[in-house]
């Protein structure tokens, strides 16, 4: 079978979604499928730039191809007779993110006029596929609220599960990840401001614009963190990524409302590390539970300190809770066999 797996794109900028694109057709092809993975671009800052990815979408005829996975906002409005939608998430800010700090979009006449056409849009399409399915209850929960329409989950694995592992504990928290606002990485520098004075932090990743990049610089300068805080602002290979995770004590992610339970926590997991996280993480609350498998603390420095300074205390804790989260992903037993024989039904 001819596979085309459609995902959005930024140039130079690699997340989950571009992993699991990757992952999703390399999978096809092991099983003896022809599988590419196409990214479209999106156009996000503005609204006429949004509407203009839609239009593009929208136009594309495909031709030769048996089956269509597509994965993310403006991809599945590309239309095609066999095309299956595995939903990674829509375009947020005109959902859940809609009069939220993480709205970004200007607040104006034009920008709701492209929100109400964004949902009539996503709902005709979605609409219209051969299955419809969602990464995590999170994703199906908002399809549902905002556009009517029910999917099932199909959780996601891990495309290079094998890799991670323990080497040891060197004490330094890791957040680890693309730096953008939505990931909050700034918080958890605020944070450090009120943790113990033997917490260190290591922040490890590419920002998605300049401007993520300097907020984060000045936030640590402005709370004079240099000795404590550890920035590695830039491309994170795979094999630094296994390196880092696999030395740490713990690793926190704090995403605003993710959509799935995010690779970086699965890959913490991996490496038998506790995961500190957030109460309106989202996702991720699905694998991180508090005292169990990792710290779930309160979205603000305060209590974020707190929790960072218990797992720097506290290293016997951290291993438990380290353990307990690899056990609980290796029950999960995700299967990409599973994955591939849904999305080809």
């Amino acid at each position: 079978m001819k596979v085309l797996v459609l995902n959005n794109g930024i140039p130079f900028l690699k997340g989950g979604a571009e992993h699991l694109a990757d992952s999703l057709a390399h999978e096809l092809e092991v099983r003896g499928h022809q599988a590419q993975v196409v990214r479209l671009p999106l156009r996000w800052h503005s609204p006429d730039a949004i509407a203009d990815s839609m239009a593009a979408a929208a136009a594309i005829r495909l031709e030769d191809v048996d089956r269509v996975i597509a994965l993310k906002f403006p991809a599945y409005l590309v239309p095609h007779e066999n095309r299956v939608v595995w939903l990674l998430h829509q375009f947020r800010q005109v959902y859940d993110l809609w009069a939220t700090p993480h709205q970004y979009l200007p607040d104006d006449e034009s920008t709701e006029e492209l929100r109400r056409a964004i949902q009539a849009s996503d709902t005709r399409a979605l609409r219209s596929v051969k299955g419809l399915y969602c990464n995590s209850s999170v994703t199906a929960d908002r399809l549902e609220r905002f556009n009517g329409l029910r999917a099932e989950v199909l959780l996601p694995p891990h495309g290079d599960a094998g890799m991670f592992h323990d080497a040891g504990d060197e004490g330094y928290i890791l957040a680890i990840g693309r730096i953008t606002a939505s990931k909050r990485q700034h918080l958890l520098v605020e944070a450090m401001a009120h943790a113990g004075p033997d917490v260190r932090l290591v922040v490890a990743g590419q920002p998605e614009t300049d401007l993520d990049r300097r907020a984060i610089e000045r936030y640590v300068a402005e709370h004079g963190l240099e000795d404590r805080v550890r920035l590695r602002l830039e491309f994170i290979s795979d094999e630094e990524k296994v390196a880092l995770l696999s030395r740490a004590r713990g690793v926190a992610y704090l995403p605003h409302d993710e959509d799935s339970y995010g690779y970086v926590t699965v890959e913490a997991m991996l490496s038998r590390k506790p995961v500190l996280t957030t109460t309106d993480s989202g996702g991720v609350l699905q694998l991180v539970h508090d005292q169990h498998t990792g710290l779930v603390a309160e979205p603000d420095a305060p209590s974020l300190g707190a929790a960072m300074t218990t797992l720097s205390t506290r290293p016997r804790l951290a291993a438990e809770m380290g353990a307990a989260g690899h056990a609980m992903v290796e029950a999960l037993d995700l299967s990409w066999d599973t994955v591939v024989e849904t999305l080809l039904s």
